[in-house]
């Protein structure tokens, strides 16, 4: 599936592939996460970090009309207000993908899904 952007010269088809592999990037920069974690992996309450590669695992795109939603799952370090760092992921996130892509992001929804103990 992808996203289509039309402009004077053309269209455009953007992946949510490559849409999810920004967010992602952008998420792991911000202080606090530890990494992505995939929506599906969650077994006797341990979760795996993706490697850079599989984001995408961690990252769902939706597109409901005009509106682009994202749903992000994360690791966070221990110690940190989890609240601070998801305002931090969804500011970045935003800005990022305006950035880069060129598109106006209508939510970014994090799931917290582990805590790591790490030197930050």
């Amino acid at each position: 599936m992808s996203i289509g952007l039309k402009n004077e010269f053309g269209t455009i088809e953007i992946s949510n592939d490559v849409i999810a592999q920004v967010a992602g990037g952008a998420a792991v920069e911000c202080y606090g996460i530890v990494g992505m974690a995939s929506r599906h992996q969650i077994r006797d309450g341990l979760t795996d970090i993706l490697r850079k590669e599989n984001f995408t695992r961690g990252v769902i795109v939706r597109s409901i009309g005009e509106d682009l939603h994202i749903d992000m799952y994360v690791i966070v370090g221990y110690g940190v207000k989890i609240s601070e760092v998801a305002y931090q992921v969804q500011s970045k996130v935003k800005y990022t993908l305006s950035k880069l892509l060129g598109m106006t992001v209508s939510s970014v929804n994090i799931f917290v899904q582990g805590v790591r103990v790490t030197n930050l």
